[in-house]
């Protein structure tokens, strides 16, 4: 499912125009993403949370020129599920969908 599709469904389920959907959905976007920034998590009660993880400096390797790189120490963006959203899920009678690497799509 894309974000047009979503777009789409709260659409047709609640009456609501798509543009004014579209303007909330992104609305959060930006707001998670600018909380992130800033270092504070973003919880969603029976949905999850929107977290920062921390990775550890790392030493990586160019394998092009063959040379060690040090990766310093960084945060990554993380999405824990909520307890009741992961059994819902863990319950569902679903088989899994395979996905291309052309059917991922980088959000800006």
């Amino acid at each position: 499912m894309r974000k047009a599709d979503i777009v789409g469904s709260i659409a047709e389920k609640t009456g609501i125009p798509k543009v004014d959907i579209l303007v909330a959905l992104e609305t959060f976007f930006k707001e998670v993403k600018t909380s992130l920034i800033e270092g504070e998590p973003v919880y969603v009660r029976g949905f999850g949370s929107f977290i920062l993880k921390k990775r550890a400096a790392k030493i990586g390797r160019n394998i092009k020129k063959n040379v060690a790189v040090e990766i310093p120490e960084h945060f990554i963006p993380a999405f824990k599920p909520a307890k009741e959203f992961s059994q819902a899920v863990k319950e569902s009678k679903h088989e899994l969908v395979a996905h291309s690497e052309k059917d991922i799509v980088e959000l800006d």
